[in-house]
This record gives C-alpha cells, sequence and structure tokens, in this order.
C-alpha cells in the first residue's frame, strides 16, 4: 500500500547543511498537506514545516529562515533544506504526509525516520 520513504540524514558540522527527501508510493488518489516533524530524544515531537498542495508553506519560528520546504506534486516528494543548521537542530525527522488512498479515506502516513546530527 502507501509508503513514505525518506532520506538525506547524516552527520553535519554546525552552519553546514543538509537536505532531506521524502518520496509516496502506493495506490494513492491524492495527497493533501505533507511535512516533516523532529523528535530529540526526552523532548516532544514537534511540527517543523508544512506545506499545502497548493505550496503554501509554515514553519516554526525556530527554523525561519534556514530551513525551507518545498513539494514535487508530479513525483509525490517533499523535501527539507535545512541551512546554518545549528546543534539545536538534532534530532530524527520525520517525513509525514495526508493521502487520500485509492480505497481508503485521508489519513497521515509517516517516514520511518532519519538522524539529523549537528555536531563539531
Amino acid at each position: 500500500q502507501v509508503q513514505l520513504v525518506e532520506s538525506g540524514g547524516g552527520l553535519v558540522q554546525p552552519g553546514g547543511s543538509l537536505r532531506l527527501s521524502c518520496a509516496a508510493s502506493g495506490s494513492i488518489f491524492r495527497i493533501n498537506d505533507m511535512g516533516w516533524y523532529r523528535q530529540a530524544p526526552g523532548k516532544e515531537r514537534e511540527l517543523v514545516a508544512v506545506i499545502t498542495s497548493g505550496g503554501t508553506t509554515k514553519y516554526v519560528d525556530s527554523v525561519k529562515g534556514r530551513f525551507s520546504i518545498s513539494r514535487d506534486n508530479a513525483k509525490n516528494t517533499v523535501s527539507l533544506q535545512m541551512n546554518s543548521l545549528k546543534p539545536e537542530d538534532t534530532a530524527v525527522y520525520y517525513c509525514y504526509a495526508e493521502i487520500k488512498g485509492l480505497f481508503s479515506q485521508t489519513r497521515p502516513y509517516w517516514g520511518q525516520g532519519t538522524q539529523v546530527t549537528v555536531s563539531s
């Protein structure tokens, strides 16, 4: 069925950049919002960025001006460009998408999570 596969995490020094990507596949009828969450150990899961099917974006204050979310509706992908990374950005990042399946109601789908570590 529908699945999200994300990639692009890794270890980067402060001030560096990473680009996370997430691809949705399966029996998809329509994808509504797509976005990225992150969770650090002992912390609440946090919505980092979201993009609607029409391209409207929103960001948590802590990443504004540094992160940029985008999507390719033809490829069913969403990406998160992360620049000027800080140690506080260290977390597991999860892709999500609200997807209407061919034979199912709209519901959230989640990627497997990818580790982003910002450290010198």
